[in-house]
């Protein structure tokens, strides 16, 4: 039987990956890990055992769509670049296909469907490896002030 790849901070971070800081939920979801650049740009979890549905041994559904809001919304940011103050979740729908495992690295590469002056449109795949976890879509809202 092949040996398991222990996938690690270091690990992670000889493949390009660089952890994300960050407060508030995020920062407690996390951390994060990015990866490429502009539209390319990959967002990933390390998979721990406080992400964990304790009795099934597997990742609980709530960390996957956390991940898909977080990840989807990563292209966000990369769209509107200094333009505005932020953006907010209108809309986001996860389909699960698979379940995910505690050790395992959870990616998600974003991408943009459609941007007007204030939504955008975004889709993309969970995966662990080549093994899709949940597909995700939703709809982002550009924010120009924080009233808004």
């Amino acid at each position: 039987m092949p040996e398991e790849k222990v996938i690690d901070c270091h690990t992670l971070e000889a493949e390009g990956w660089t952890s994300l800081s960050a407060n508030g939920f995020t920062g407690l979801a996390g951390p994060f890990w990015s990866r490429g650049e502009g539209e390319e740009r990959a967002m990933g979890l390390l998979l721990e055992e406080r992400h964990s549905n304790n009795h099934l041994g597997t990742v609980h559904g709530g960390v996957v769509m956390t991940f898909a809001d977080i990840g989807l919304g990563s292209a966000v940011a990369v769209a509107m670049g200094e333009k505005r103050m932020g953006c907010v979740t209108v809309s986001l729908q996860t389909q699960f296909v698979s379940v995910a495992r505690v050790g395992e690295f959870m990616t998600c590469q974003p991408e943009i469907v459609r941007a007007s002056k204030q939504l955008l449109f975004i889709r993309g795949l969970i995966k662990v490896g080549d093994k899709t976890i949940a597909s995700a879509e939703g709809i982002w809202k550009l924010l120009d002030s924080a009233s808004d």
